[in-house]
């Protein structure tokens, strides 16, 4: 099983480990705060307060033994920065580090994080999205083109076909899993008919799903 240490106990950070923690996973969190520190005890396998811009401090936690170190560190930048490098030169597989921006997030990439993520940014899209249209669920961009839409079908889709919608023609975008209660249709047919409450799982160019999205059929 994976092993993860979550370093930054921030309110993404602890959620991050206490989620990961949640699912089963060796969860390792580290700050400097103790109050973070003590809040997360209970609830991660391990959780220690230390200065982890110390490279000796790293290497007595062990943490070049993870097999996942994210670096949840966003208001200091030093500090983010170098305990990137660290991990890294200590040989840790995948280091994840969260940035605040732009220029943080491409200064992180090029000392060699493998992952670069955008919390506050990324949540403001989601949610931008789904507060725009009734019917959006959630939308999560997987590329500067592509993106991934869940969306409950409008009323104008119910009773028809994928086909008769024919949205790769209209809009360029695929359906590619139909949500239907309990059941999971994954890469469904062209005479698949909808109904009431399907939710679909859509991918496709930036534009073509902003456009489903404007319109959603109606």
């Amino acid at each position: 099983m994976r092993q993860f240490a979550v370093i930054g106990l921030g309110r993404f950070g602890s959620s991050l480990a206490e989620t990961l923690s949640s699912l089963g996973y060796d969860v390792l969190g580290v700050d400097k705060d103790p109050a973070r520190v003590q809040a997360l005890a209970n609830k991660v396998t391990h959780a220690v307060q230390a200065d982890a811009t110390d490279e000796e401090t790293l290497k007595a936690l062990g943490i070049r033994n993870f097999d996942v170190v994210v670096v949840a560190i966003g208001s200091n930048l030093q500090a983010s920065l170098l305990i990137t490098v660290l991990v890294k030169e200590l040989g840790v597989p995948l280091v994840v580090s969260k940035a605040t921006g732009d220029l943080h997030g491409k200064v992180l990439e090029r000392i060699g994080a493998d992952r670069v993520v955008f919390p506050e940014r990324d949540m403001g899209f989601r949610l931008a999205h789904n507060l725009s249209s009734a019917n959006i669920i959630d939308h999560i961009e997987l590329s500067p083109d592509f993106s991934l839409v869940e969306i409950k079908a409008p009323q104008a889709m119910i009773g028809k076909t994928l086909r008769q919608l024919d949205l790769r023609a209209r809009y360029g975008v695929n359906v590619i899993v139909i949500r239907r209660g309990d059941q999971i249709i994954v890469s469904p047919r062209a005479d698949d008919r909808l109904q009431e409450g399907d939710v679909l799982v859509v991918i496709g160019e930036h534009e073509g799903l902003a456009r489903l999205e404007r319109r959603q059929m109606d």
